[in-house]
């Protein structure tokens, strides 16, 4: 049974105090505080978290459950609402821009100086949190010495929510669209005072959608390169805490981080999405504040917690999958491993027919692979329950699109089979274009038939250079790594395909590739003989009481796919159907939907389409935001158009239109 209890440790929220930071520019930031109850002569550490997401109302309930713990354990904690964002003053452009580690700097300068503090700081963070916190650890601040980065990348362009493997995800463009939708998010009234509309305003007059930025960056350039840690991990001296779970989009540089890392270090890899342990999807949740307390007591407060003296990294080897779209389930136990990589005993498996074998089978013929452009219906979303979404958004049973696909497989098995690390996957292949995208994935197939994914990657594939059309080259790819227990009875199956939509986006001209079974080898890692398996359990998952909100209408999530039987064309919509919370005598209502449609055999028919819209009230006071974005192919472009409009006491402000062209 999996674990989803969580608790909270008292009966009241933690007292927090609202402040302001002053920046040297005079851009005054807003933050919320939350200092220990202890005598005023003492001084205690204090961890920050720094992110764009409205500390007055949009985190409110997360940020009390989490930094009134950590001062209910005698730490401080302070949540900024970083420049432009919130209501903070300033403009907030795109994510991670140099004037936001500047900033930082500047804030974690302002703590350590601070009276009550005994002058360490840590950082806390997951998503864009996570990657500021790897981003300010490599500016190497004096007072910073220790962080804890969750679901969050060393690699932008590489390891994101932009591309995988070069190609384009478009997870990337529904985070790009509601980005686009906060950066236009009034200040409130009661926090900024008289100067709400002017900051509204000033954010409004010089808005600019992010995806056109990112679009205009379709190879690793300059732009990507800033803020990814990869380009030189020495550049980080504090001690570093890295964690995440195997359906996040974020598992592999958590293993990176481990391997290039010459810090002190741990990592941490359950079988969650895109949340902090103690809320994590799928189960089982865990102590993860306590291990937060055990952390910042030994780097901030000089504290032997033991934590230190346990393996650098913990993995939750899964076993037994459910897949369902909207709850899955993954059975498992934890392993620890005193390093990464580790020493594992390796299996390679080739083609033979459409089995995988441990032997080479004999000589067969290409096989052309060209699949219809609507396969990857059951794959989900590449980064569950985050960019906006809740509905079901976790990949399903996989045998509709394993029917679409080139698929092999093992016989069924007589042992359990681990795959600890990455599998490697070596193909001799050959296509027509410049361009081509191949899919990889890695199935549990049981008994029953159902097909469970167990790990996948994609790569946007250039003909190298010399190289003649059709002609064929071998290439070597290594899958997202995984932790995972392929049970006796279940089959191994690797599944390839040319397509995954919705989830990634498809090349415009022809697709089709030969495969050549005889260049196919599958190399395994399995579970390495170092494995702690014998590992101390994690507490229960435990937070701080969290501040009073009240759900007025909850939202219903509904994610339907239509066929056009007359075009051919399918179409999912994901929808969620308006929602308004009350929070500090405001209320917010907001709703978001999107859509992807696609031809089966034309990938110039690709459309993805975004509309966010949020009302804020409070008494007499009412502004509207709304945006829609549109993601296209036209004239062997691809197209971007963007919409903002706003609204104050229902009387439109603001409408901006943009349209943008990219090359691919």
């Amino acid at each position: 049974m999996q674990n989803f209890t969580v608790r909270a440790t008292g009966d009241r929220p933690a007292p927090f105090r609202q402040i302001v930071i002053p920046l040297s520019d005079g851009t005054r930031l807003t933050a919320r505080l939350w200092l220990p109850e202890a005598p005023a002569a003492s001084q205690v550490p204090v961890v920050l978290e720094w992110i764009p997401y409205r500390q007055s109302d949009g985190t409110a309930l997360a940020d009390a459950m989490m930094h009134g713990y950590f001062a209910e354990c005698g730490i401080a904690a302070c949540r900024v609402d970083i420049r432009g964002s919130g209501n903070s003053e300033g403009l907030l452009h795109d994510e991670y821009l140099k004037q936001e580690q500047d900033d930082a700097l500047e804030v974690i300068a302002w703590l350590a100086a601070q009276a009550w503090c005994n002058g360490n700081v840590g950082m806390i963070g997951i998503s864009w949190g996570g990657f500021a916190g790897l981003q300010i650890a490599a500016r190497r601040p004096p007072a910073l010495k220790a962080i804890i980065t969750a679901c969050s990348t060393d690699d932008r362009y590489g390891d994101d929510v932009h591309f995988m493997g070069g190609a384009l995800l478009n997870d990337g463009l529904q985070w790009g669209a509601g980005l686009f939708t906060q950066l236009g998010r009034p200040a409130d009234p009661k926090h900024a005072g008289q100067n709400w509309r002017d900051i509204w305003m000033h954010r409004l007059e010089n808005i600019e959608p992010p995806l056109a930025g990112w679009l205009s960056h379709m190879e690793r350039d300059d732009f990507w390169k800033h803020g990814s840690v990869c380009e030189n991990y020495g550049d980080i001296d504090c001690a570093v805490f890295a964690v995440g779970g195997w359906v996040d989009g974020y598992s592999d540089p958590i293993l990176r981080l481990m391997q290039k890392l010459n810090v002190p270090r741990k990592g941490l890899i359950g079988p969650w999405t895109h949340m902090y342990p103690t809320w994590g999807q799928p189960g089982p949740r865990i102590g993860f504040l306590q291990e937060c307390m055990r952390w910042w007591r030994h780097w901030l407060l000089d504290d032997d917690t033991g934590i230190m003296d346990e393996p650098m990294l913990r993995l939750w080897v899964g076993d037994d999958p459910k897949p369902d779209a909207a709850s899955p389930e993954i059975g498992g136990s934890w392993i620890g491993l005193e390093s990464w990589p580790p020493e594992a005993p390796a299996k390679t498996l080739y083609a033979d027919d459409r089995c995988l074998s441990e032997t080479p089978g004999g000589p067969a013929g290409a096989i052309v692979l060209d699949s219809p452009l609507t396969l990857g219906a059951t794959g989900g979303e590449w980064c569950p329950l985050d960019a906006g979404g809740n509905g079901p958004e976790f990949a399903s049973d996989q045998r509709p699109d394993d029917g679409q696909s080139l698929c092999f497989d093992t016989r069924p098995l007589d042992h359990p089979q681990h795959l600890v690390g990455h599998a490697a996957l070596k193909l001799r292949l050959s296509f027509a274009g410049e361009r081509a995208l191949i899919v990889i994935r890695l199935n549990e197939v049981k008994a029953d038939g159902t097909s469970a994914r167990v790990t996948f990657t994609a790569r946007r594939l250039r003909r190298p250079e010399g190289v003649a059309p059709g002609e064929a080259f071998d290439i070597a790819i290594p899958v997202n790594a995984v932790a995972h227990r392929f049970s006796p009875g279940s089959r191994l199956r690797l599944a390839l395909s040319t397509s995954y939509w919705p989830m990634i986006w498809p090349e415009a001209q022809d697709n089709a590739m030969c495969i050549q079974p005889e260049g196919l080898q599958l190399s395994l890692l399995g579970m390495p003989p170092g494995a702690i398996h014998d590992q101390p359990a994690f507490g229960a998952a435990l937070h701080a009481m969290p501040v009073s909100c009240k759900t007025v209408a909850a939202p219903e999530y509904r994610r339907t796919t239509v066929t056009d039987q007359a075009t051919g064309r399918v179409a999912l919509f994901s929808e969620d159907t308006p929602s308004t919370w009350e929070i500090d005598g405001l209320s917010i209502t907001s709703r978001y939907d999107h859509d992807y449609s696609i031809l089966p055999r034309d990938g110039g028919s690709a459309r993805a389409g975004f509309q966010f819209a949020q009302t804020y009230e409070r008494d007499s006071w009412k502004v509207s935001i709304e945006t829609d974005t549109q993601v296209f192919r036209e004239d062997g472009k691809l197209v971007l158009t963007s919409r903002f409009a706003a609204y104050e006491a229902d009387r439109q402000i603001f409408e901006r239109l943009w349209t943008h062209s990219f090359d691919e």
